[in-house]
């Protein structure tokens, strides 16, 4: 079976998706978004798909495809529909790598009684979680890290999106006992051609290995 990395972020807009992208770019991977809320304009795994120069036979398609873009559970109540954890199953990407990107943060949920991180808890992946640079990261992220290991999850690492910020990210893995995976910049000119470079710049693959 090939290795399968979870994507997950301190919150929502971070950037997680561009890394995503980035990444699957990097290990020749294949990509899964098993939940999409909001269908307006360009989704998630299209935009991985461009940045990530993906061919359409590794982008797997979405369980649920919510058209509203907030909480999947209120978008799900929305559409008139019901979540069925039961149904996100990870498929087979073959003998690619397969990067699984979260919706919003963590603590999001997908119905009344289950969050996404109960999700992940029941996928024996590596959860590779993005977070901020900027001010409030440090809260954000060792929350995040806390709430991963109550549920048996051991972080594979932080991998850190914006401005240089050393003093936060030596906080974070320092006092959260994690591993620096990287930092992602903001990139004024995004592109499949500036995200690789930068990816390769910033990033190791071997730190991503089981």
């Amino acid at each position: 079976m090939s290795r399968r990395i979870v994507v997950t972020g301190t919150d929502t807009e971070i950037g997680k998706t561009v890394f995503a992208a980035g990444l699957a770019d990097m290990l020749g991977a294949c990509y899964w978004k098993p939940i999409q809320s909001g269908l307006e304009g360009e989704t998630d795994s299209e935009t991985v798909a461009r940045l990530g120069g993906l061919s359409s036979d590794r982008i797997f398609r979405e369980c649920y495809r919510l058209m509203t873009p907030v909480s999947p559970h209120q978008s799900a109540a929305i559409d008139g529909v019901r979540i069925d954890i039961a149904r996100l199953d990870v498929p087979d990407s073959g003998s690619r790598p397969l990067v699984i990107e979260g919706a919003g943060g963590l603590m999001v949920p997908l119905d009344q009684s289950t969050l996404y991180i109960d999700v992940f808890a029941r996928w024996p992946f590596p959860v590779v979680l993005c977070a901020r640079t900027s001010l409030g990261t440090i809260n954000h992220s060792l929350l995040s890290i806390e709430a991963l290991r109550r549920r048996d999850i051991e972080p594979l690492g932080v991998a850190f999106i914006g401005e240089d910020n050393p003093e936060s990210e030596r906080a974070i893995c320092e006092i959260g006992r994690v591993k620096r995976l990287g930092r992602l910049p903001r990139l004024p000119q995004l592109s499949q051609i500036t995200l690789r470079e930068a990816f390769s710049a910033s990033f190791k693959p071997g730190d991503f290995s089981l």
